[in-house]
């Protein structure tokens, strides 16, 4: 379960990450170097950055609400296990 949990942190971060470089840095939409004439074509200027804005939300909420399972999953290790046996230190001989 944690290699899916893994695998899909990976994949919303990638998103993230590309939902956060489409947006101009100035509030002005997607930037027309990565694609975004197009974009502005077929949303207009005012649904792509709407759009773009919400996926960013929805992708930092799905990144935080994975990272909180997993972390549930793995677990803390506190007091809940049974402690590991202790091994006893062995001494170097003396001499050798």
């Amino acid at each position: 379960m944690l290699s899916i949990l893994t695998i899909f942190i990976a994949l919303v971060s990638v998103l993230l990450i590309a939902a956060i470089l489409i947006q101009n840095p100035k509030g002005g939409g997607i930037d027309a170097s990565l694609g975004g004439g197009q974009a502005q074509q077929l949303f207009g200027a005012a649904r792509s950055t709407d759009f773009v804005e919400k996926a960013t939300w929805v992708l930092a909420a799905a990144l935080i609400v994975l990272c909180i399972v997993a972390v549930l999953t793995v677990g803390t290790g506190g007091g809940t296990e049974e402690a590991p046996a202790e091994i006893p230190l062995q001494s170097a001989p003396v001499g050798g």
